[in-house]
């Protein structure tokens, strides 16, 4: 609403167009402030924009495979005291993830087996109960 409002104001004015949406003139003026003067931003925002260049500096000198855990570690090790949860919803922000190391489960190998015969001819329609049945094993566990 704000650029909104940069956008129109020399012809309308900020008062009129605040009127028209649902924002106070103050709360235009405190955003404008703050936009000019990052010290009269709230004290959080403040410090989650130090911590988030803190994340990101950690995360990319692991290789960028360090999740929240890791992360969060490591900066208590250098001395930056911060909650887990912080250091989760920041790198959520930034859009920061760890690489997951699973196995990948491999349900078929073509290659293994030879393959039986289509029988059916890849026609599934049936003219009467009980002439076609028809089976899917898509994984078998071993």
């Amino acid at each position: 609403m704000v650029a909104f409002i940069d956008a129109h104001r020399d012809a309308y004015g900020v008062e009129p167009i605040c009127d028209l949406l649902p924002i106070a003139p103050s709360t235009y003026y405190a955003t404008k402030a703050r936009e000019a003067e990052p010290a009269r931003r709230p004290a959080r925002t403040q410090r989650d924009a130090r911590l988030r260049e803190e994340i990101t500096r950690v995360w990319r000198a692991n290789g960028r495979v360090y999740g929240v855990r890791k992360v969060w570690r490591q900066l208590m090790r250098e001395g930056i005291v911060v909650a887990r949860c912080t250091v989760a919803r920041l790198m959520r922000a930034e859009g920061l993830r760890g690489v997951v190391r699973s196995a990948r489960v491999r349900t078929t190998i073509p290659e293994a087996v030879d393959r039986p015969r289509d029988l059916v001819e890849r026609e599934f329609v049936a003219s009467r109960p009980n002439q076609l049945w028809v089976a899917d094993f898509t994984y078998v566990a071993r």
